[in-house]
């Protein structure tokens, strides 16, 4: 299955997984990717410490597994291309624009190439 269907069409809970140049791992729940026409994923982060790893290492690992009984997901290896901060696109997909108002905190698009899909168990 393509996965921009996947993702529209199957809701879950995402866990991003990045490693500083310590090698010191961090996991994170975050939303599910956003799908571009270049086959790039892209998420919407803070300048936490996810964003911070991924200026050190570019290597991410994205696991998702769905709603519902059994453990039936997808795992992505990626690693990071590019970012955008506070740009109109990255406003512009943001679902929850009311959540932060009045805050005057960074946002950033970080898009990534997906090196390998696996599924949740196996593999």
């Amino acid at each position: 299955m393509e996965l921009g269907k996947y993702f529209d069409t199957t809701d879950g809970l995402g866990v991003l997984s990045t490693a500083g140049e310590d090698g010191a791992v961090n996991a994170a729940v975050y939303s599910k990717p956003r799908f571009f026409e270049d086959g790039k994923v892209a998420f919407i982060m803070r300048d936490r410490l996810t964003h911070a790893n991924l200026a050190h290492n570019p290597h991410a690992h994205y696991l998702f597994r769905e709603n519902g009984d059994g453990y039936h997901g997808v795992r992505l290896q990626l690693v990071k291309v590019a970012e955008e901060c506070n740009t109109e696109r990255l406003f512009a997909l943001r679902k929850r624009q009311d959540r932060d108002a009045g805050r005057r905190e960074d946002l950033f698009l970080v898009f990534f190439e997906v090196k390998q899909q696996l599924p949740l168990i196996g593999t």
